[in-house]
């Protein structure tokens, strides 16, 4: 396997033996802790899911082509029926839309999930997709009623 930033995995070591006799022995292996700590937490995911603000994911995005590292984003939106969410991002700042977009809703009994997946409607099911401006909620013929639901939207930002 090769040794690079990509195929190494974010964990620490469970056990470091720090000099006690040396104190710049000990600086050094404290200097050197601490870049590995950074390093390491700063290749982990983000857990935050704001309500119609931003976080930064964590994720880094190297597509095919470029040398260039991007950022992903998240927002979570909360709607309460099929329809348009008017999403507010600035699409000149969006690369990509994550594939990673998801969401949930209840019928005021049961929970189901709802997919990032087409423009059209299909029976049953309830999904989303995203143009310029909103994002669009989808009801499918005798998919269950929709009472409250949040959708969260990945994106990968140029900025």
């Amino acid at each position: 396997m090769m040794n690079t930033p990509l195929s190494q995995v974010p964990y620490l070591r469970e056990q470091r033996q720090f000099p006690n006799e040396d104190v710049k022995a000990l600086s050094n292996q404290v200097d050197h802790a601490y870049i590995d700590i950074a390093n390491k937490v700063n290749q982990r995911i983000i857990g935050n899911y704001p309500v119609n603000v931003f976080s930064i994911t964590g994720e880094r995005w190297i597509l095919t082509g470029s040398s260039t590292i991007l950022q992903s984003l998240r927002r979570v939106y909360i709607f309460t029926a099929a329809g348009a969410i008017n999403h507010g991002l600035d699409f000149n700042s969006v690369s990509k839309i994550s594939p990673k977009s998801y969401g949930s809703f209840t019928d005021g009994t049961n929970w189901y999930g709802m997919i990032f997946a087409s423009n059209v409607a299909i029976a049953g099911q309830v999904s989303f997709y995203v143009t310029p401006t909103q994002i669009i909620v989808l009801s499918g013929g005798g998919a269950p009623a929709i009472v409250s639901g949040l959708i969260v939207l990945e994106y990968i930002s140029n900025f």
